[in-house]
């Protein structure tokens, strides 16, 4: 694709997240919660593992722990039990006896709002405290970069790097900030539904035309 220059790269984002906008208006986020507690444990557990996955392991996890306090005094081993199916759940179940260790003494059971405080939890990230922050608290402090996004974002010509945190930098400089955390959201739906790993629809792609990526009509 010919160099483009940023304002250009502006234009064609925008015209990016419009059409994502109205393919997915109910874009959001998978994981399944109902506060920024269970959200920051549901986003610990989905690394390495699917949202559906751990969906299907929250309900029983949160019905015996409900609260940082009674996470923060539970037995590794039962905690281990409860996430076994996530993968790494014996660092996963750590990382959550730890987090909720750290809430109670240090945040009051509150899950702190700002990025320096969040990422010093154990198991929370920046990826995950942007989760979080955007999620729960409405603050958009940066772009989720997840499998789909990193991938959509170098098809979509917005970026060339590979680390996700590169890929953060560029996407900040690209869309305003009030969109942020929608866009990961639009990026997630469109790459689990159109834009796979192996197979993408481009023939059906709402966003063929403006993608350097998608073949052109006269292509084999």
């Amino acid at each position: 694709m010919p160099r483009e220059s940023l304002a250009t790269k502006r234009e064609r984002a925008a015209e990016i997240y419009h059409r994502l906008e109205d393919l997915y208006p109910d874009a959001h986020c998978a994981l399944d919660h109902r506060n920024a507690f269970e959200l920051t444990v549901a986003t610990i557990l989905s690394a390495q593992c699917t949202d559906e996955r751990v969906n299907m392991v929250t309900p029983e996890l949160f019905r015996r722990f409900p609260d940082p306090l009674s996470l923060a005094g539970a037995p590794q081993e039962e905690v281990e039990e409860l996430v076994h199916s996530t993968g790494f759940f014996r660092n996963k179940a750590k990382n959550l006896i730890g987090m909720a260790e750290a809430l109670t003494d240090l945040h009051g059971g509150e899950v702190p709002q700002t990025l320096p405080e969040l990422v010093k939890l154990p198991g929370v990230g920046r990826k995950t405290a942007n989760v979080i922050l955007g999620n729960a608290f409405g603050i958009d402090q940066g772009v989720v970069v997840d499998t789909h996004v990193k991938r959509l974002a170098r098809r979509l010509g917005l970026t060339r790097q590979t680390d996700p945190v590169k890929v953060e930098k560029d996407l900040v400089k690209l869309f305003p900030r009030e969109r942020w955390t929608m866009l990961a959201h639009l990026l997630i739906f469109h790459g689990r539904q159109v834009c796979g790993a192996r197979k993408p629809l481009c023939g059906v792609c709402a966003l063929a035309d403006v993608c350097p990526s998608a073949p052109t009509p006269s292509s084999p």
